[in-house]
């Protein structure tokens, strides 16, 4: 890895040609599952459309300082207003990307958070980011489950869970059920003959081995077959998130906890009353649901009733730091981004995190230098209403 953190390769300057180079670069199986939305994409659309409809005003003659990208979030000082968001079966798009992407948000100093469903395991990434990381958690039937996960999770050093709501049951994904990664997978000749169209990515599965669920590993049996893994991960998740659960995780977590995953008011407000620190809004960048409202528009609600009380974050559809800066100015405390980032990993290796964090905080930087913004708190006063 380029030792400089502010390392960026000219050939890819935003996430468009990252995600061309990707695309050429990981079978086709891998890239559609991280391309992809669910049903026929009208949400994955709609997130980054409605986002990038946001206007922000510049005001040149002003007094300016330099721009300040810090942010102050639960107790930490973050050297921008962007992480890197939970991604499951990271290792499946390019091998040793979860390792890969924590490292370079630990450089970077940006929170990174670690999927239950991930392929590397709590350990190995609190080894990488000196305990510095969040953990989001799916919801195991199993309460041993749980409470072993969490007891890993914090003594790993991490101080802000994730919780979950927006999986009570797998998005409906027509791409992965083509290319045999709905559960359970299925591995085809088409499969294999994609997987020798890109001898890169291959080696280097090779070298690496096959990505498995490192995070579950400790409570799966061994030596499943791919109809038994299904079954395995269909009695491990019990999917939808309640006020009962919120409130043991409230009781038993002894950090911050944030919903993800929640758009409408009804269910934030439950989660304030049963005393949650934060709130992502997501709708899981498209991937669970095509019949709901984008997210930036949900945030336009959320925020004016929510920003004193809670810390409001957002994911979906926030591609570049331009979208970053949208976001902010309609309200958000802070923002992460999933996609960008697995684009950045997948066309560049292990330079891919370092790249893209440091193309999205050039972009930023210019954007705010134009509006007149010296901290990020002035966006807010930039946005204009339509």
């Amino acid at each position: 890895m380029k030792s400089d953190i502010h390392y960026i390769n000219s050939k890819y300057p935003s996430i468009p040609d990252l995600r061309n180079k990707a695309k050429s670069k990981i079978p086709r199986f891998a890239f559609e599952y991280l391309d992809g939305g669910c049903n026929d994409d009208i949400n994955l659309k709609r997130n980054t459309q409605r986002i990038r409809e946001v206007e922000l005003k510049p005001k040149y003659l002003v007094s300016y300082k330099e721009p300040n990208l810090k942010v102050n979030l639960f107790d930490e000082t973050y050297d921008a207003p962007f992480g890197i968001a939970p991604i499951g079966l990271q290792g499946l798009m390019w091998p040793k990307a979860p390792e890969i992407l924590a490292r370079a948000a630990f450089n970077h100093n940006i929170p990174f958070i670690l999927s239950t469903v991930s392929t590397s395991s709590i350990e190995t990434i609190s080894e990488i980011t000196e305990g510095k990381f969040w953990f989001q958690l799916y919801h195991p039937a199993e309460e041993s489950v749980t409470k072993d996960l969490l007891k890993r999770a914090q003594s790993s050093g991490c101080k802000v869970l994730i919780i979950l709501a927006d999986v009570p049951s797998f998005g409906y994904r027509p791409r992965d059920i083509r290319n045999g990664l709905a559960m359970p997978p299925k591995f085809s000749l088409k499969n294999l003959i994609e997987v020798l169209k890109r001898p890169e990515w291959a080696l280097k599965t090779l070298i690496n081995g096959q990505p498995s669920f490192e995070v579950l590993k400790p409570y799966m049996p061994k030596s499943l077959n791919l109809k038994q893994l299904a079954k395995f991960m269909d009695s491990t998740f019990s999917g939808r998130l309640n006020e009962e659960k919120i409130k043991k995780l409230r009781d038993s977590w002894k950090g911050k906890l944030v919903i993800k995953g929640t758009e409408s008011i009804h269910d934030i407000e439950k989660a304030y009353k049963l005393g949650i620190d934060g709130v992502i809004i997501s709708n899981h960048g498209g991937r669970q649901i095509d019949v709901g409202q984008a997210t930036v528009d949900s945030l336009k609600t959320i925020a004016p009733i929510y920003k004193d009380k809670l810390k409001i974050m957002m994911d979906s559809g926030i591609r570049g730091g331009a979208d970053v800066a949208r976001v902010l100015g309609v309200g958000a405390d802070f923002t992460f981004l999933g996609r960008s980032f697995m684009y950045g990993v997948s066309a560049l290796g292990s330079n891919g995190g370092t790249h893209t964090i440091s193309v999205i905080k050039k972009q930023l930087k210019q954007i705010m230098e134009q509006l007149g913004c010296s901290k990020i708190k002035d966006f807010v006063d930039t946005r204009i209403y339509q």
